[in-house]
């Protein structure tokens, strides 16, 4: 079977691998957004698609016969493009979200429905992880009064508009201790992030916990509704 799937998580790459050891033909496509992502098998298309007539076009030209989202939980558009291309190349869409994650004993967290409801929460002199996506930075810039450690895979090309800031290059840590040094060294007193589910990031909520550090958590809408 030729599938493709919208990718760039950890989940999809193993699920490509799983796919192509079963003997699919596996076309995994990533947003572009990571100068050097890492390696997943099969083959592999960077960029946009031009919306979902782009994908649909992408579908019907490939004779794709199953389209699996498997990106970000927060990547809201492609995954509303996938749907409307699905249904108009007529190609079967499997949606693959991770869970979650749960608030556990120890966690503080301050639920929050938006980035906007996130930055306005954020208390004044605060020292916060600022652990989101580089294309939400800009909506911070407006906290004057905040400290933030951004961590970006890789060098911004530009000059981050955050007035009091530092920057981390890398991509997370596994190990809570190392992120609970991150968070000790730099004085962090908050974190923000999303509620993006999976083990890759997970570390640094296990650090707060430690820690006794409150996160405030962007949740889903989903979850926001449930």
């Amino acid at each position: 079977m030729k599938i493709l799937i919208l990718g760039g998580t950890k989940e999809a790459a193993e699920l490509a691998a799983r796919l192509i050891d079963e003997g699919h033909d596996v076309t995994t496509s990533l947003a572009g957004r990571t100068r050097e992502p890492k390696p997943v098998e099969g083959k592999v298309r960077i960029g946009g698609f031009g919306g979902a007539t782009g994908l649909s076009e992408f579908l019907i030209d490939n004779q794709i016969a199953k389209l699996i989202d498997a990106t970000h939980p927060f990547a809201k558009q492609i995954s509303v493009n996938a749907r409307k291309a699905a249904t108009r190349a007529n190609v079967e869409l499997q949606v693959k979200t991770r869970a979650p994650w749960q608030m556990q004993p120890g966690d503080r967290w301050i639920e929050v429905g938006s980035l906007e409801e996130a930055r306005d929460t954020i208390p004044a002199n605060a020292r916060v992880l600022l652990a989101l996506g580089s294309q939400y930075t800009d909506l911070f810039k407006t906290r004057d009064d905040v400290f933030f450690l951004v961590r970006r895979v890789d060098p911004p090309e530009n000059k981050l508009p955050l007035p009091n800031h530092s920057l981390v290059i890398g991509t997370p840590s596994r190990d809570w201790r190392e992120e609970a040094e991150i968070l000790r060294s730099n004085n962090i007193s908050h974190i923000v992030c999303r509620n993006s589910g999976g083990t890759g990031a997970y570390a640094k909520i296990e650090a707060a916990r430690e820690l006794n550090l409150p996160v405030i958590m962007i949740m889903r809408t989903s979850q926001l509704l449930a």
